[in-house]
């Protein structure tokens, strides 16, 4: 297939909704480094609204491709990862409010699951994501959107060991956790179809 073959090919509504996602990681990074907080935020939040409406507009008018299965968790990872690292590590305008573990496992996990994503591709076979990753995934963007408003939390919640954003990540952790169980398993199966059947 030639390239603009496979542009043609990928070349939709859902893909492109994609592509935008991407490209908003470096205007988050930027605003943030600026100490530009809330304007930091809303580019976060229509960064994660792009993710909804491509999967609905995929869903609805049948517009999968394995382009969009790869690059579109690939894309909402790079987003989630690189907000939970600016609240983690903040600056001299935003302090950091994110714990650092649950990061670096989510950042573990995701680096495990792009790998893995890699090597099916290699062979033409693409997982889909778990319905409890899609979950992990809104847990982790409400966590994230809380995060913001941290010290807001924090006093309103006098007593509590830690704040609901906190929660919400660590919730997020666990399911993500239990996704990446299943998406091993279905994993590990097309492998052993695919082995069988070049084998056979």
């Amino acid at each position: 297939m030639t390239a603009n073959e496979y542009i043609k090919k990928n070349l939709n509504v859902p893909n492109v909704l994609t592509l935008i996602r991407l490209l908003l990681v470096p205007v988050y990074i930027v605003l943030f480094a600026k100490g530009r907080k809330y304007a930091a935020l809303i580019t976060f939040m229509v960064a994660s609204f792009t993710d909804f409406l491509d999967g609905q507009i995929a869903r609805k008018y049948n517009l999968i491709t394995d382009f969009g299965k790869l690059m579109d968790p690939l894309a909402d990872k790079i987003m989630v990862l690189t907000a939970m690292f600016s609240m983690v590590f903040g600056n001299q305008y935003i302090p950091g409010v994110i714990p650092l573990l649950p990061v670096l496992i989510l950042f573990v996990k995701e680096s495990y699951m792009i790998y893995g994503s890699q090597r099916l591709l290699k062979r033409g076979l693409v997982v889909q994501s778990q319905m409890s990753g899609k979950i992990a995934h809104c847990a982790f963007i409400q966590g994230l959107v809380l995060s913001y408003f941290h010290d807001d939390l924090v006093a309103r919640m006098p007593g509590w060991p830690v704040s609901l954003d906190v929660i919400f990540i660590w919730v997020a952790v666990a399911i993500a956790l239990y996704a990446m169980f299943f998406y091993t398993r279905d994993s590990m199966r097309k492998l052993r179809e695919y082995e069988a059947a070049q084998n056979s």
